[in-house]
């Protein structure tokens, strides 16, 4: 048991030393974006009070947050600075959610506001910015939430679970781990909906709406459909989403507006999909899929067999 405890010790007091020495860092970098940005734009006046708050939403308060943290970690008393940080983890769910609109408003202000594009490039002139931009800058704090994530839990399978320091440390791994799922789902959502715009700007026309509320992309890929009648394999481009699949053909390479694009040739609603392996149609390479619909079955061939039973695992996920 003694050796035990001191093993815990030494591994605890490892991690602890760590997530000191990555926070001096952290902080170091905010800073940067603090005085550098944020105290003297808010001074200059080169920014509206609305446009600043876009941009740099709860940055302030994530950066006193730590210092605070950092202080604490300084004195030793890790337990109860991390219980008192953990008050302020909420802050990175907000600083997540507001992350996009952020970079949307720097680029707008970058286009159009000529007065803080010459600031923005004299900063970033600093030595103490390292070659660094603001927009380099800008993501540290979902990055340190996800380091934070890990040194918790270090720091805890480390404690011995009968000390009054393992209760504060649970809890700060709990609330570590929240914030994290809800940043991570932001994160999800957002380059979900980045797919579904891609796969609509690769669509010829507007016909096919792809760009719709709790749908989420899947895959895309080419594959051979099989006719019904003895005519040759057609190659198609597919998109499955959550709800629907959808098949496509490319455009004529030498039309002036849709030369990379695809004409969509068919949506299979996939509530009422019936997906099948079918065997014995290939000579041992690729595969062959059935996917029966209420009016139409589709015979979709793959020369890969890797590829065919990607498709077939995704296929019958989504249609579940």
């Amino acid at each position: 048991v003694e050796e035990q405890r001191a093993r815990w010790e030494r591994k605890r007091s490892r991690t602890a030393k760590e997530l000191l020495e990555t926070e001096h860092k952290y902080l170091e970098q905010l800073d940067l974006v603090v005085t550098f940005f944020v105290t003297i734009l808010k001074a200059k006046g080169t920014l509206k009070p609305a446009v600043m708050e876009s941009i740099f939403g709860p940055l302030e308060s994530i950066y006193s947050a730590s210092q605070v943290l950092s202080l604490q970690l300084e004195r030793g008393n890790l337990g109860l600075g991390l219980e008192n940080f953990c008050q302020k983890l909420e802050l990175y769910g907000h600083y997540a959610e507001n992350l996009e609109q952020a970079n949307k408003i720097l680029k707008e202000q970058l286009r159009k506001n000529k007065s803080f594009r010459r600031f923005k490039k004299l900063q970033e002139t600093r030595p103490q910015f390292q070659g660094k931009k603001l927009e380099d800058l800008l993501p540290l704090p979902l990055q340190r939430l996800h380091q934070y994530k890990h040194f918790l839990r270090d720091l805890l399978e480390n404690t011995s679970p009968d000390s009054a320091e393992y209760q504060r440390l649970a809890k700060t791994v709990k609330s570590a781990s929240e914030v994290s799922h809800w940043v991570q789902d932001i994160v999800c959502k957002r380059e979900n909906s980045l797919q579904l715009l891609r796969v609509q700007k690769l669509l010829k026309g507007q016909k096919t709406q792809v760009f719709t509320p709790g749908r989420w992309y899947i895959r895309e890929g080419w594959l051979l459909v099989v006719p019904s009648k003895g005519e040759e394999l057609k190659r198609r481009m597919f998109f499955l989403f959550s709800d629907i699949f959808v098949a496509t053909k490319p455009c004529h390479p030498l039309h002036l507006l849709n030369s990379n694009k695809f004409a969509c040739t068919a949506v299979y609603p996939l509530h009422q999909c019936v997906v099948d392996k079918v065997f014995g149609h290939t000579q041992s390479q690729g595969g062959l899929l059935s996917l029966s619909f209420p009016h139409k079955t589709l015979l979709l061939m793959s020369s890969d067999q890797q590829d065919i039973n990607d498709w077939y695992r995704s296929l019958t996920a989504a249609v579940r």
